[in-house]
């Protein structure tokens, strides 16, 4: 299994290969300290399984994730970080992660990981499944307006972005300037308290919209 590895902790990237050294049946291709540097790496990399931090500078986990997923849906995203709150999860889920296991974990939790995500498994620590299982208990009850922050213009907005409309786009659509379309895109980010437009359209689209 070919693996890459994301993260931007150099010390850590190092304890992590020399884990992976010890299995025969894991080789690490590359490492990457960001989301861009991985994206770059893949064509050449060709990784079975990519190990992906959450929090790096520039680029983060979720949205490198979001790319890798829609450019290269045959590799799989493992998510190993420190994160174990709900949201880091479901973003990661989201954002089309096959697994999340923390750095905490055994050795032999994370090797176990990543031949389960190489093989098409979806797999997740214990802790992070019961956050899942909880969460999914809660789909089908979806409150009759996901986003009462937002106000009507800023929903029409969202629902346009969840359709990968560019900014212009929307202005077009609505009627509207380009600075007013910024300002309305820039206020649903901070009000759903996302960090970019991947993360906005991924809540959009969980809403249904």
């Amino acid at each position: 299994m070919r693996v890459l590895i994301v993260d931007d902790h150099e010390s850590f990237r190092s304890g992590l290969r020399a884990l992976l050294a010890s299995a025969a049946d894991v080789e690490v291709v590359d490492e990457a300290a960001s989301g861009e540097q991985a994206l770059a790496l893949l064509p050449g990399a060709q990784p079975d399984v990519v190990l992906m931090d959450l929090a790096m500078p520039g680029m983060g986990g979720i949205e490198a994730t979001v790319r890798l997923v829609r450019t290269h849906p045959h590799v799989r995203v493992l998510v190993l970080s420190m994160s174990d709150d709900d949201d880091s999860v479901l973003a990661a889920v989201r954002a089309g992660a096959r697994g999340y296991v923390l750095k905490g974990a055994r050795r032999s939790e994370i090797l176990r990981s990543i031949r389960a995500v190489a093989e098409g498994e979806a797999i997740f620590g214990p802790a992070i499944a019961a956050r899942l299982t909880g969460y999914f208990g809660q789909m089908g009850r979806v409150p009759d307006d996901p986003f009462p922050e937002l106000t009507e213009r800023e929903k029409e907005v969202l629902a346009l972005l969840a359709r990968h409309l560019t900014n212009p786009q929307i202005a077009a659509r609505l009627g509207l300037s380009d600075k007013t379309v910024r300002n309305h895109v820039s206020n649903v980010l901070a009000k759903l308290q996302v960090s970019d437009r991947a993360q906005a359209i991924l809540r959009a689209r969980e809403a249904g919209l």
